[in-house]
């Protein structure tokens, strides 16, 4: 069963990750090594986040990077040697919005690749539904998939607006799947994340004249079953499914999705 890497290691994966996008391991190494701006990890350090990548088939055997960083979610991870720190910009912005499209056609691809009789992408047609993608085998078989998605496989962060919860809330049929996309636009993992947990993650009301709005929520890997899980039946059989292991994930979640 995988376990989380430390911080530290997974500082270095995403290093990692970003600069064999443009350059080799020795001249990373070198990088790494000497220049002051990464002098914050240690060799053996660097030498464990690249061990994780390939241990985990994030990084290939000739070291190519199979899943692509963006420079916002670096920043996101407060990585200031890596980027400049920014709470908020347009071309960051229209990069998140691109893997999440991205996730979503990916799922889409996956679902009717698997013979899903009925899949209708209802986001394209607009977003007062509080789900991406509505899917269905047959009348007593339906499931409402929120999908969250992401380049980044050392861990699962969402963002989940009031009207997703309040319609999770209300729908029995509604999912959050989380799908990590690959450098080529393909689903690399599919994991679906605790009903239970995501009600006890999300923030109090603590007055009538405020609420909520959005929320920013790191999934633990005891909230992450892998595959899509859906009730007491399957959408797609799992080995249907890409199950590369990333975000800590567990054979099966402590709570129930």
């Amino acid at each position: 069963m995988p376990s989380l890497p430390s911080e530290a290691t997974r500082r270095a994966a995403l290093r990692w990750l970003s600069q064999l996008r443009v350059t080799g391991v020795p001249r990373a190494q070198v990088l790494f090594t000497h220049h002051p701006r990464y002098a914050d990890l240690t060799p053996v350090q660097y030498a464990e986040g690249l061990a994780w990548l390939r241990r985990t088939g994030m990084v290939t055997a000739t070291n190519q990077p199979v899943v692509e960083v963006s420079n916002s979610e670096l920043s996101d991870l407060g990585i200031a040697s890596a980027v400049p720190q920014v709470h908020w910009s347009r071309s960051a912005e229209e990069a998140r919005r691109a893997i999440g499209a991205a996730g979503e056609r990916a799922l889409l691809r996956l679902l009717r690749q698997g013979g899903v009789p009925q899949v209708r992408h209802v986001a394209a047609e607009s977003d007062a539904y509080g789900y991406d993608i509505e899917a269905a085998r047959c009348l007593a078989e339906r499931a409402h998939l929120e999908v969250k998605s992401t380049t980044d496989p050392t861990r699962l962060v969402v963002h989940l607006t009031r009207h997703e919860y309040e319609v999770m809330v209300t729908d029995l049929e509604w999912f959050l799947v989380a799908v990590l996309v690959g450098a080529d636009g393909n689903a690399v993992n599919v994991a679906t994340v605790s009903r239970r947990w995501l009600r006890s993650a999300v923030p109090e009301d603590r007055a009538k004249e405020g609420s909520w709005e959005s929320a920013r929520l790191e999934v633990p890997p005891y909230a992450i079953t892998p595959g899509l899980v859906t009730g007491a039946w399957q959408l797609l059989p799992d080995a249907l499914l890409p199950s590369r292991p990333v975000w800590g994930l567990q054979s099966s979640a402590l709570l129930p999705v």
